[in-house]
């Protein structure tokens, strides 16, 4: 029997403690030292105003399975508005089963109907079984450029602390 392909539900402001246990674990897992106070913080500006970007939940059956987080940008060389795919993350027991590769499918076809030219990530060199999930939605290495950050202290309360662990 063929498993229920995930949907895409659209998240806002009345989602947010629904979202923070799924956000807490991404952060666990990717070592990004967050507390739930700052990820509200950061989070209810996504949730409350398309402007920023969106974050969609991840269901399958009825279940809350992920989040995908986008973030938008613009870009010259991309032509117009380009993306940030933020996070994503599926819940443990359904990983290795294609509910990442088909939300990030659905996630695409979303980006495209607004407008987005291109969408970028970033994936730990190391995380072999997220790059080829990646590399099996169609993401490609810009072997050419290397991400490269500065982190910049802008008033926020953590920005000058170091933030993320990214």
């Amino acid at each position: 029997m063929t498993p229920p392909a995930p949907g895409l539900v659209l998240a806002t402001a009345a989602d947010l403690e629904r979202l923070l246990p799924l956000v807490a674990a991404y952060h666990a897992y990717e070592g990004i030292g967050f507390d739930d106070d700052t990820r509200r913080r950061v989070l209810g500006p996504l949730l409350e105003g398309p402007q920023l970007g969106r974050v969609w939940l991840i269901t399958l059956g009825g279940e809350l399975a992920g989040y995908v987080a986008v973030c938008f940008g613009y870009s010259i060389e991309f032509r117009g508005r380009d993306a940030f795919l933020d996070e994503v993350f599926v819940v443990e027991r359904h990983r290795g089963k294609g509910v990442g590769g088909a939300a990030l499918e659905q996630v695409c076809h979303e980006c495209a109907v607004l407008g987005v030219h291109a969408l970028h990530l970033e994936v730990a060199r190391d995380n072999g079984a997220a790059r080829r999930l990646y590399a099996g939605a169609g993401f490609e290495a810009r072997q050419r450029y290397h991400l490269m950050t500065r982190r910049l202290a802008c008033g926020a309360p953590d920005a000058a602390a170091g933030g993320s662990g990214r």
